[in-house]
C-alpha cells in the first residue's frame, strides 16, 4: 500500500484492503524494501501477462494464500480476465476479503459486471460468480481444496496457471511438495510460479530466520530454500516437466531501462549493498506441464 501511495506501481484497489500506516517506515528499510517489492511485482506479473497471452485468456488462474491480492481488478481494468480466476486462502483471511468486497462498491461493481448466469453465490467463507471465485480451504490439504475449487466450477481441462507468493515456505516440504504434485498430476496443460526465498543457509539467510523467528513466524519449508537448483529440483521431482529459478537481483538486470530509472528516481537509496543481499535472498520460479505444446 506504502509502495503503491509513493508511486512505484499503479494499484487503486489496495486501498480498499489495506489502511495506509500512519507513520513512515524508516527510509534505509524503505528504499530497498520498495524496490524489491516493485521487482517482484513486475516479475510475478510479467510471467502472469505470458501465460494469459499465450492462452488468448482461454484459461484460469488460482492464486494460492491469495490474501489481500488484488490481481484480479488489475487484470479485468486491463481486458486480460482468464475465464475463471480463484483465490484460495485460510477461511479466518476470505472472511475480510469477502467483507471488505461485499461493503466496498470499487470491489463489488467489477465481480458483479464480469457476472453472467445465475444469482451470485456468497456466504461468510466463499464467494462464486462466473469469472471470479474466492474459496476458504487449507492447502496442505490437496484433496480438501480440489473438492471445493471443483465445487467452485474449476475445469481440470482448462490450461491452468498456479500462483503461489511467499506460501509454499510456510508449509513443511512434505505438504508443499503434496500440493506441487497434486498441481502436476491434476491438470494437464499448466504452470506453476513460486515467489519465496533462496540462499537461505548463509549468514544473511540466518538473520532473516531468527528475525522471523522472533515475531513468531516459522518457516516450516526453509530448507528447500536452500538454492537456486534446491528450488528447481522440488518442482521437477514433483511432476513438473520443465522448471526455472532466478534471484530477484537477476529479474531487477531484465526491468525495462525507463522503469528502473524512474523508481530510482522516487527516493535515494544509500544501502545498495544491503539492498543487493536482499534481492539475492528471494526468487522467482517458474515451471510448467504442457501435453498440448502450448
Amino acid at each position: 500500500r506504502f509502495a503503491v501511495s509513493v508511486g512505484y506501481w499503479k494499484d487503486p484497489y489496495i486501498q480498499y484492503f489495506v489502511r495506509q500506516a500512519k507513520e513512515r517506515k524508516a527510509p534505509e528499510i524503505n528504499r530497498g524494501k520498495l524496490v524489491w517489492y516493485y521487482a517482484r511485482v513486475h516479475g510475478v506479473s510479467y510471467l502472469i501477462k505470458a501465460f494469459l497471452k499465450k492462452t488468448e485468456c482461454n484459461c484460469q488462474i488460482v492464486n494460492l494464500g491469495a490474501g489481500m491480492d488484488t490481481l484480479f481488478w488489475r487484470l479485468k481494468d486491463e481486458n486480460l480476465l482468464p475465464t475463471k480466476y480463484f483465490e484460495v486462502d485460510f477461511p479466518m483471511i476470505v472472511a475480510r476479503k469477502i467483507h471488505n468486497i461485499k461493503s466496498k462498491p470499487p470491489l463489488s461493481k467489477p465481480i458483479m459486471e464480469s457476472h453472467s448466469g445465475d444469482s451470485l453465490l456468497i456466504d461468510s467463507h466463499s464467494l462464486d460468480s462466473s469469472r471470479y471465485s474466492i474459496v476458504g480451504a487449507d492447502l496442505r490439504f490437496s484433496s480438501d481444496l480440489e473438492e471445493k475449487l471443483k465445487k467452485h466450477n474449476l475445469d481440470i481441462h482448462l490450461p491452468t496457471l498456479l500462483v503461489a507468493e511467499c506460501v509454499l515456505v510456510y508449509m513443511t516440504p512434505q505438504q508443499s511438495a503434496n500440493l506441487l504434485k497434486w498441481a502436476a498430476s491434476t491438470f494437464p496443460v499448466a504452470m506453476f510460479i513460486n515467489y519465496e526465498q533462496v540462499n537461505m543457509m548463509d549468514r544473511f539467510g540466518q538473520i532473516m530466520i531468527e528475525n522471523l523467528q522472533r515475531r513468531q513466524c516459522n518457516l516450516a519449508g526453509v530448507e528447500v530454500c536452500r538454492s537456486l537448483d534446491s528450488q528447481r529440483e522440488r518442482l521437477l521431482l514433483n511432476g513438473w516437466e520443465t522448471a526455472h529459478a532466478i534471484d530477484m537481483m537477476k529479474v531487477y538486470s531484465f526491468l525495462p531501462e525507463a522503469d528502473v530509472k524512474r523508481i530510482e528516481g522516487l527516493e535515494f537509496l544509500d544501502e545498495k549493498e544491503l539492498f543487493e543481499q536482499l534481492m539475492q535472498h528471494y526468487c522467482i520460479c517458474w515451471a510448467s506441464k504442457d501435453s498440448s505444446n502450448l
